[in-house]
């Protein structure tokens, strides 16, 4: 069955920077987009990264855009999200989703980002 593990949260002082992973199996990884979510304490989930199969495209949402960049290893069943210059507002569950005839997603990684 299709799992994804995220993993690379934790504590960080504002500026710093996080590589966030997502592990995925149970499906063909190459042929699907993946995107990345986060969801802040009573806020509701939302989207921060997508990347197509081949990775030949990419987006992201305004708040993050020129500070993450999302990538993928397709040989390693791997999408990565490096996140630099990160704020408290960037504080979140960071997610990652896949649509495989349905919506799939991981656990969760925190990401706490104070000084």
């Amino acid at each position: 069955q299709v799992q994804l593990v995220e993993s690379g949260g934790g504590l960080v002082q504002p500026g710093g920077s996080l590589r966030l992973s997502c592990a995925a199996s149970g499906f063909t990884f190459r042929s699907f987009a993946v995107n990345w979510y986060r969801q802040a304490p009573g806020k509701s989930r939302e989207f921060v990264a997508y990347i197509s199969g081949t990775a030949a495209n990419t987006n992201y949402a305004a708040s993050v855009k020129g500070r993450f960049t999302i990538s993928r290893d397709n040989a390693k069943n791997t999408v990565f999200l490096q996140m630099n210059s990160l704020q408290p507002e960037d504080t979140a569950v960071y997610f990652c989703n896949v649509y495989v005839a349905r919506n799939y997603w991981g656990q969760g990684t925190q990401v706490t980002i104070s000084s």
